[in-house]
């Protein structure tokens, strides 16, 4: 007999109807081979009693499942499963602690799949209480121009003549977006571009992966610095190609290893974050920009631009980016405003030749046929309304100080463990370690003083041969007394080490 009482729960609290919830519990017997095909389920009355429920709850569920095609209902006779469905082997029911077997079933897959090794890796997660955390280099999301968006997004969706865009839309992206962008990256980089050269993307990383799509075939080959951004060395392998690393110094990637590549072999593109070298933070120099472009020329390759933070410079006028001096169509150029909004902000942009942003939408439409176009009328807006422009030169501001303050204590406190270069802009700091000391060591020392070092250094995603002794430290994301008391428990944790070691 079938311990109907024990197994079946109902929640009368619940939103969903009693008799669907039970309907639903009893196709579960029935998917579990618990009740098989033909046998009888019990008679409504006896089934009220036992879950002290009404009859008539039951009956309804009952004829849901004979709507529903599970069973069969014969006047004389009373209800039974289908004889037509076929005879599964008896598992435990799910929900139910039957054994560790039920865990297995939800965990493990039941078919083989390809298994991509080069894209391991862990997902972000929110510090725990009391943590502080020195990131990879991101914004602060606690100065985000929430109101600014919310009022914005109001007034677009408020609008009956703005109900069209809750419909398909260009796989390019708003009209009016890119039209805002194009005047945007005219004005503020030197571009000469139009909103038929841009297409709209969910942030940086779907610029990359597209440009990688289109650019390698199976052996291509993409040039990228011996220290680069992880997340584009993944992408350029998914899309089978070869990645042919070249040396960064302070002057960024050195191109005299570009163009003695190019003399034996042929490449498909160079990777290149000119700005502020992902991860050492180090600008490519203006001789180097323009040996770039000719090379480019020369040897007919793709420059892939990833300008992740143009906007964030404190010394001087930043350089302007190779694709304002592009005359060749090149440069793929790649930004986000993630970094200038908050990275929850999945809007980015590829600026390219025409017939390549063309070919760009159609694979764009294959893997996520538009962006948010509501979202992005949004933006569209306070690009007009110059909020953004108003957000970028606050937010400057604010991380121009902590700029100042993380290496100013980080040079007073620590200066015997570390070397690092202040930057120029960005949002981290390249910290380069003094004497035998270990990342790996420092950083799980670090956990048991409340400071997580999760920004970037040489690993397995990024050999470098000896181990390069540098990690990226962010900044930007954590307010003055966040960034005092992470640099004193940083010292707590070094001051450790060096206990230890004696």
């Amino acid at each position: 007999m079938i311990p109907y009482k024990t197994i079946i729960r109902l929640d009368k609290k619940s939103c969903t109807p009693l008799y669907i919830q039970l309907c639903n519990q009893l196709i579960q017997l029935i998917k579990c081979g618990v009740l098989p095909p033909s046998s009888r389920l019990p008679g409504t009355r006896w089934m009220s009693d036992t879950l002290g429920i009404h009859r008539k709850t039951v009956i309804a569920a009952y004829d849901e499942l004979v709507t529903q095609g599970w069973t069969e209902a014969s006047p004389a006779r009373g209800t039974f499963v289908n004889s037509l469905l076929p005879i599964v082997e008896k598992r435990p029911i799910p929900g139910e602690k039957w054994g560790e077997d039920t865990l297995k079933i939800q965990q493990t897959s039941g078919f083989s799949f390809v298994h991509r090794k080069h894209l391991d890796s862990t997902d972000a997660r929110f510090p725990e209480e009391g943590l502080i955390v020195f990131d990879d280099g991101v914004p602060d999301n606690r100065i985000a121009p929430i109101e600014e968006i919310a009022r914005a997004y109001r007034n677009v969706a408020r609008k009956s003549y703005n109900r069209k865009h809750l419909s398909y839309g260009s796989v390019y992206g708003n009209r009016e977006l890119r039209e805002a962008l194009a005047a945007y990256l005219n004005d503020t980089r030197g571009l000469h571009t139009t909103p038929e050269n841009i297409l709209i993307t969910r942030g940086s990383q779907m610029g990359i992966y597209l440009s990688a799509r289109l650019l390698l075939g199976e052996g291509g080959i993409m040039v990228v610095g011996e220290t680069n951004y992880r997340s584009a060395n993944k992408v350029f392998t998914e899309a089978g190609g070869k990645l042919e690393r070249i040396r960064v110094d302070e002057c960024g990637i050195v191109t005299d290893d570009v163009e003695k590549i190019c003399r034996s072999r042929k490449i498909s593109g160079v990777y290149v974050t000119s700005h502020h070298h992902h991860p050492t933070t180090v600008t490519l120099s203006a001789n180097r920009r323009m040996h770039l472009l000719e090379l480019s020329k020369k040897y007919g390759f793709a420059i892939v631009e990833d300008d992740y933070d143009y906007d964030f410079h404190y010394s001087n006028a930043p350089i302007l980016p190779l694709a304002s001096s592009d005359t060749g169509g090149n440069v793929i150029y790649i930004g986000a405003l993630c970094k200038i909004v908050a990275p929850a902000i999945r809007v980015g942009y590829m600026v390219a030749p025409q017939d390549f942003t063309d070919e760009a939408s159609r694979l764009r439409r294959v893997i996520d046929r538009q962006g948010d176009p509501l979202l992005e009328l949004t933006l569209a807006h306070m690009f007009r309304d110059g909020e953004i422009q108003r957000h970028s030169k606050k937010a400057l501001k604010m991380y121009h100080e902590r700029r100042n303050l993380f290496c100013s204590l980080l040079r007073k406190k620590l200066h015997r463990y570390f070397d690092f270069q202040a930057p120029e802009g960005g949002m981290a700091v390249w910290v380069r370690l003094r004497g035998n000391y270990s990342w790996d060591e420092i950083k799980e020392e670090a956990l048991k003083n409340g400071l997580r070092i999760g920004g970037s250094c040489g690993d397995e995603n990024d050999p470098v041969e000896p181990p390069y002794p540098g990690t990226r430290m962010g900044f930007a994301s954590l307010n003055t007394d966040e960034i005092r008391e992470a640099i004193g428990r940083l010292e707590k944790t070094m001051k450790s080490i060096g206990e230890k070691a004696l």
